[in-house]
């Protein structure tokens, strides 16, 4: 059972003014579509960990390939909680943004061609469009989801370089 709570006077002020300067002006960014989903929530930790909140939430365009929990679950055992220590930091921003290429590309300007892309990280990735969408060996499951700044491709692997 959910419990009402109202707030009055000042506190609530101070909660519609904060609330007012973290939500998005328009269109959600990429950030802030990933973090609204749950099926995100270890790629956004990751990306906090990294650093790169603000690198995703800037003007870009990006695409975006974006792992899905299932995605890192399926890692070998610790790989994620290993990349998220401090002292892990460059080799986790190395893999996410191995799955970041500058530009906004949706799926029907990948439909029926074959494409080595390079990545934000510096290497490239294979994107095949000739049945669905792969990337590397993994498949993109939604794409085109439309943000502010770019666009997201979710996908079942994560990709490492």
């Amino acid at each position: 059972m959910f419990k009402r709570t109202f707030l009055k006077g000042a506190a609530a002020a101070g909660l519609l003014a904060a609330v007012a300067a973290c939500a998005p002006m328009g269109e959600p960014d990429i950030v802030d579509i990933a973090a609204s989903n749950d099926s995100f929530s270890t790629l956004v930790a990751a990306v906090q960990a990294a650093d790169l909140v603000d690198t995703l939430k800037s003007e870009g365009p990006f695409t975006v390939f974006a792992p899905t929990n299932e995605a890192f679950a399926a890692l070998p055992a610790g790989t994620v909680e290993n990349l998220l220590k401090p002292e892990n930091k460059d080799q986790l921003v190395a893999v996410l943004t191995y799955h970041v290429v500058p530009g906004a590309v949706t799926s029907d300007q990948l439909a029926g061609q074959r494409l080595n892309v390079a990545t934000v990280q510096g290497k490239t990735v294979h994107v095949d469009g000739r049945n669905g969408v792969h990337v590397n060996n993994a498949r993109v499951t939604t794409a085109d989801i439309a943000a502010s700044n770019g666009v997201i491709h979710v996908i079942d692997k994560v990709l490492l370089p």
